[in-house]
């Protein structure tokens, strides 16, 4: 039968930061960690829309335990923000779900690609704030979650910002190899330390999101956002499906450092089974330099992992 919701022990008293909660994948990771008895920190660009998301989540299961907390990550200030006033003693888990998808270009708060820069350098800023915390809390997890599309993806280091040339797949494509750059060499550092944190990756495969709208509405095509929308009515799996790698990772049992999860069939539906990435996602030295580079670029560090 594979991996459920069921599966995922009591976890009462634990604590967990969920990014882009409000909607989609995050909700549903959000709403699940709750039911097993977990206080969620849900945090949103948009404190409205995480309110209205976390009164739904009550109204459903009257003993949630949620908070809300505003996060932008294309703002390296709103991170700081959101790092100085978390008033946790513990961090039990991180799920780095927040992302964007194949819009046009656009630039975050510091001028970075906007898809690189919330994909990828914005988790990247927000893990390295939470990292003191996370070592603190013994068997603490960060799941950082990408995309089928890493497949597709290439670190440009030479146009790492898309200035000279954008295609919006493109970018999307080397964000989520970012993602899973991140993946293996914090995982790396992590196993070179001896630190007592996991750290996993999840995909989630073709899951109904609001994700396929977002590029061609920005873009001013409404047309191709009605077809997005029509055929992942028809193909994808629903956001509770999509949301069930990103749970396995960051709080199933018998979780190792270094497990990447996705669907069972084609890696596009299906229970979350262990799955590989790309020779470029394992690549060392790229993950290595995409590293320096992103501590050059956010001015973030990892205590201990030097």
């Amino acid at each position: 039968m594979g991996f459920t919701e069921g599966d995922v022990p009591d976890l009462s008293g634990r604590v967990y930061v969920v990014t882009g909660a409000n909607s989609g994948l995050g909700y549903e990771t959000s709403r699940m960690l709750a039911r097993r008895h977990a206080h969620v920190v849900m945090a949103c660009r948009s404190q409205e829309r995480g309110e209205h998301a976390r009164d739904e989540i009550v109204r459903r299961d009257p003993q949630a335990s949620l908070e809300v907390a505003r996060l932008d990550l294309a703002s390296l200030t709103s991170i700081e923000r959101f790092v100085r006033a978390f008033a946790h003693e513990r961090l039990d888990g991180l799920c780095n779900n927040a992302g964007v998808m194949a819009i046009p270009r656009r630039e975050t708060d510091e001028g970075f690609e906007m898809q690189l820069g919330t994909n990828h350098l914005g988790p990247f800023a927000l893990t390295a704030g939470l990292w003191s915390r996370l070592v603190a809390t013994p068997g603490a997890r960060v799941v950082v979650v990408t995309s089928l599309m890493h497949r597709l993806g290439r670190v440009r280091f030479d146009d790492l910002m898309g200035v000279r040339r954008y295609g919006k797949w493109a970018a999307y494509g080397q964000s989520k190899l970012a993602n899973l750059l991140f993946f293996y060499e914090l995982d790396r550092r992590v196993a070179d330390a001896g630190v007592d944190v996991c750290v996993a990756a999840a995909h989630p495969g073709y899951a109904a999101t609001n994700l396929q709208r977002v590029g061609p509405k920005m873009a001013g095509r409404p047309a191709v956002a009605k077809l997005a929308s029509v055929a992942t009515r028809i193909l994808a799996q629903d956001a509770g499906a999509g949301a069930l790698p990103q749970l396995r990772a960051l709080a199933g049992p018998g979780v190792r450092s270094g497990d990447f999860f996705g669907p069972a069939t084609l890696e596009v539906w299906g229970a979350p089974v262990p799955v590989s990435a790309s020779s470029a996602a394992r690549d060392p030295n790229t993950a290595r330099d995409l590293w320096d580079v992103s501590e050059r670029l956010t001015g973030a560090r990892f205590p201990g992992l030097e």
